[in-house]
């Protein structure tokens, strides 16, 4: 199903499997890329019969995030067009966040500025053995995108965002685990097989249910209580009353496994 010249895309059982693949450039991320991050983004939440999003990358880096050789031949223009893939990666970035289905990053290797950035959109994030994370942003004299500081600070506090994102340490998978960035560590060969495996557990759930529980994780840092008390309320209402709760709650009665359609 790829139609794309620096992602790989094909749907397969409810599984829509995202490869970042300019593997000769460590995945690094340039205009083409930022579009088509974009367009898949978009495809994979429009189509109703996707029920759990894979993002990966090709070879032996996830990505090691922006490609510095195409933001040097941007010339007089880079300010501009760097605001431009910005606005494309940004894209992306919300529409896995907020996405009605999950969304698991697979990180095989390195994950660096935009690459760890989007790592970070994920709602699992299975982490090789090999995996190395770092934000390495102001080591080339720039400063983080692709939702870095929205997302850092919330997972491991300020100051842990702060020693990322100023001194650029660079992080094992195990650290990564302990900092509570990624959700586990696999062996390097069998990766993607937890992968696959959580997918399908995923693809068999009620993902309306699991669409409520990201958005309404999306706002809590902006709402109080009651706020979202009341988004709680509407969320469990509506849910209660379509095909999937409806099934859920037979089958709990029943004391049978659930069979759910994602409606």
């Amino acid at each position: 199903m790829s139609s794309y010249s620096t992602l790989l895309f094909d749907v397969k059982d409810g599984i829509a499997k995202i490869t970042l693949n300019r593997p000769d450039a460590a995945n690094g991320m340039d205009m083409a890329m930022g579009r088509e991050l974009m367009d898949v983004a978009l495809r994979c939440d429009q189509d109703e019969a996707i029920r759990v999003v894979i993002l990966t990358g090709a070879g032996n880096f996830f990505s090691a995030g922006g490609d510095l050789r195409a933001f040097a031949s941007y010339g007089d223009t880079i300010s501009e067009r760097i605001h431009e893939l910005t606005i494309y990666l940004h894209a992306a970035v919300s529409r896995f966040t907020r996405m009605r289905v999950p969304v698991i990053v697979a990180v095989n290797g390195v994950a660096a500025g935009a690459g760890f950035s989007l790592a970070m959109a994920g709602d699992f994030v299975l982490a090789s053995e090999n995996a190395k994370f770092t934000m390495a942003y102001t080591a080339a004299g720039l400063s983080p995108d692709g939702g870095a500081s929205y997302f850092l600070p919330r997972l491991v506090g300020l100051r842990r965002s702060q020693e990322l994102m100023i001194s650029n340490r660079r992080l094992t998978a195990e650290e990564a685990l302990d900092w509570g960035l990624v959700s586990r560590v696999c062996a390097h060969d069998g990766l993607m097989a937890e992968v696959q495996d959580l997918a399908l557990q995923l693809a068999s759930s009620a993902t309306q249910a699991i669409g409520a529980v990201k958005k309404l994780l999306a706002v809590s840092y902006d709402n109080g209580l009651e706020a979202q008390m009341a988004l709680e309320g509407q969320a469990i209402a509506h849910l209660a009353s379509c095909c999937d709760g409806q099934e859920g709650i037979q089958a709990f009665l029943a004391k049978r496994k659930p069979a759910f359609t994602g409606k």
